[in-house]
């Protein structure tokens, strides 16, 4: 049966991925001490890897799990009016990267999601994001991807479907929420 067979391999890449517990939990570690300093998150996606990028977003200027201060997070496609006056003016591959250049500083973070690792907007931010000094962090599909090779670090996913590794994207922004939070309110190992 066709979900059955969607569990085997959401089962299979959550066992493959948990090997990169470490890496969210440094990930974490950063991303709670730029937010406290007063740095701010940009996250950007298209499609699932938008609502990815807006779930992550929404975490950290609400709350996770406890009630803990608001963060500085901001997912570069939500402002739909900006966004589509982007596209018109300078194009799609511009449409993250020129909030980037708007938002972002040095120091601050960027997330940037993509199944297939191949989004020309997203790498175009990515590259956008290294001109403001900023850190770039990837949650992609398979590698080698041009989206894992751009950023500074990566956790690529390998899993057969978009659809799984947009499951296992969720995780990793759960994770990396949890990661945050274990910092900011002093609740040890993540």
């Amino acid at each position: 049966m066709m979900i059955t067979t969607h569990f085997d391999a959401l089962v299979d890449a959550i066992g493959r991925t948990s090997t990169e517990v470490g890496r969210v939990t440094e990930w974490g570690a950063h991303l709670a001490d730029v937010l406290a300093g007063g740095g701010r998150l940009l996250a950007c996606g298209n499609g699932g890897s938008a609502a990815e990028a807006q779930h992550l977003t929404a975490e950290l200027v609400g709350r996770f799990r406890a009630e803990r201060m608001p963060l500085s997070a901001i997912s570069l496609h939500a402002e739909t009016s900006a966004l589509t006056a982007i596209v018109n003016d300078y194009g799609e591959d511009e449409m993250f990267a020129r909030g980037v250049r708007a938002h972002g500083r040095p120091g601050d973070v960027l997330v940037a999601l993509s199944t297939s690792g191949t989004s020309r907007n997203v790498v175009a931010a990515v590259k956008a994001a290294h001109d403001v000094g900023m850190v770039t962090w990837a949650l992609t599909g398979r590698p080698p991807n041009p989206l894992a090779g751009t950023c500074h670090d990566a956790i690529c996913v390998d899993a057969p479907t978009t659809a799984t590794v947009q499951e296992v994207h969720l995780v990793l922004v759960h994770a990396l929420c949890m990661a945050v939070d274990a910092v900011l309110l002093g609740e040890g190992d993540s």
